[in-house]
C-alpha cells in the first residue's frame, strides 16, 4: 500500500506526541528505578508493565530472562531496538543504565583487550538505547575479602576509563565505575577517577559497598564523591562481615535513609536504584514482593524530602 505524504506527516506527528506524553508521565514520577538482576525469569513485557504499574521512572538493564549478555538479547538486537524503545517510551519509563560485567583493571593484555571491546558493545547498545550510562568493575578478582589496590591496579583502572571515556563520549554515554571489590573507598575511587581525565567518566555509586566494604558514613562518601556520581544501587540487609543477609528495603542496618538524604542534598538528580541481587541469591523474596515494597518504602523517604 502507498503511504501519502498526509499520511507519513499525521503518522510522524503522532510518534511526536506519544514521545512528549511519555516524558510528560516520566516527569511526574518519583525517580525511583530497579536493576533487571532482580528478576531474572521475567520477559521484557512483564518488566515494564511492573515498573509503569508501581510508579517507577526508570529501569537499569542487567540482564533479560537470566541472559546477561544484554547485546545479544534479541529484544536489543538492531532489527529489534527500535520496537524496544518504542516499548519503553510507551509505558513512560527511561533507562538508567545498561550495566556490563567488564573489569577495565585486567592487567593480561589479551584479556585486557577482551574486556575492553565487550564494554565498547555495551557503549553501543546504550547508545542505540539513548540511555546515558554504562556500568563497568574495577577489577576482576573474585575473592570476597576486598585488599587495597595496588598502584599498578590503579593505574590500569584509571587508563581504561579513560579509554572507555574516550570511546563513550563520540556516543553520547558516559561510562560509570561501580564502588565495588576492592574499590568502595572514597579515597581510592576519586584518584581513579581524577585519573582517568575524561568528562565521560563517572561513578555509580552502590551505597551498600562503601558502607559495609569501607566503614564510611553516608555524608562522608557523598561530599568526597558527590561531583562524580550519576547513578546509584541501594540495598538493604541484616549482620556483619560474610553474614551478611539481604532483607526487604528498611528492615537492615544499612542507613539507606541517609544515604537518599546525603544524595538529596547534594543536589544529585539521577535515579534511586534498587538492585535487588535475585540473580545471585534465588533464596531472596521474589521481585514482585521486594520491588513493590521499596517503591513505598523509598517513595516515602523521597516525598518526605519533597522529591515528589
Amino acid at each position: 500500500m502507498k503511504t501519502t505524504r498526509r499520511a507519513f506527516v499525521k503518522g510522524a506527528s503522532f510518534a511526536v506526541a506519544g514521545s512528549a506524553l511519555a516524558q510528560r508521565r516520566n516527569a511526574s514520577r518519583l525517580p525511583i528505578a530497579f536493576s533487571t538482576l532482580g528478576c531474572p525469569q521475567w520477559k521484557l513485557h512483564k518488566i515494564l508493565d511492573f515498573a509503569e504499574q508501581h510508579g517507577f521512572a526508570a529501569i537499569e538493564l542487567r540482564g533479560l530472562e537470566g541472559n546477561l549478555d544484554l547485546p545479544s538479547h534479541p529484544a536489543l538486537s538492531g532489527k529489534n531496538i527500535a520496537q524496544t524503545k518504542r516499548d519503553i517510551a510507551s509505558h513512560g519509563l527511561r533507562i538508567a543504565c545498561v550495566s556490563s560485567s567488564t573489569s577495565v583493571g585486567e592487567s593480561d593484555p589479551a584479556k585486557r583487550a577482551h574486556e575492553l571491546d565487550d564494554a565498547r558493545r555495551f557503549i553501543d547498545l546504550a547508545a542505540g538505547l539513548d540511555a546515558p550510562y554504562v556500568r563497568v568493575f574495577g577489577r576482576s578478582d573474585d575473592s570476597e575479602q576486598p585488599v587495597a589496590p595496588t598502584e599498578e591496579m590503579m593505574s590500569q583502572v584509571a587508563v581504561g576509563l579513560g579509554e572507555l571515556g574516550n570511546y563513550a563520549g563520540k556516543r553520547n554515554v558516559t561510562v560509570l565505575m561501580e564502588s565495588h571489590d576492592d574499590f568502595t573507598s572514597s579515597t581510592t575511587l576519586g584518584d581513579v577517577l581524577q585519573r582517568a581525565k575524561s568528562d565521560h567518566v563517572g561513578l555509580l555509586w552502590d551505597a551498600f559497598h562503601t558502607f559495609t566494604g569501607s566503614n564510611e558514613a553516608p555524608e562522608l562518601t557523598v561530599s568526597k564523591l558527590g561531583r562524580w556520581i550519576h547513578h546509584t544501587h541501594l540495598k538493604d540487609a541484616i549482620g556483619s562481615g560474610l553474614e551478611r543477609k539481604y532483607v526487604l528495603t528498611g528492615r537492615g542496618n544499612i542507613p539507606i535513609k541517609r544515604q537518599i538524604e546525603s544524595l538529596h542534598s547534594s543536589g544529585y538528580n539521577g535515579f534511586y536504584c534498587f538492585e535487588w541481587e535475585k540473580v545471585w541469591h534465588p533464596d531472596l523474596e521474589d521481585p514482585e514482593i521486594a520491588f513493590a515494597d521499596y517503591a513505598r518504602v523509598v517513595g516515602g523517604y523521597l516525598r518526605e524530602l519533597g522529591a515528589g
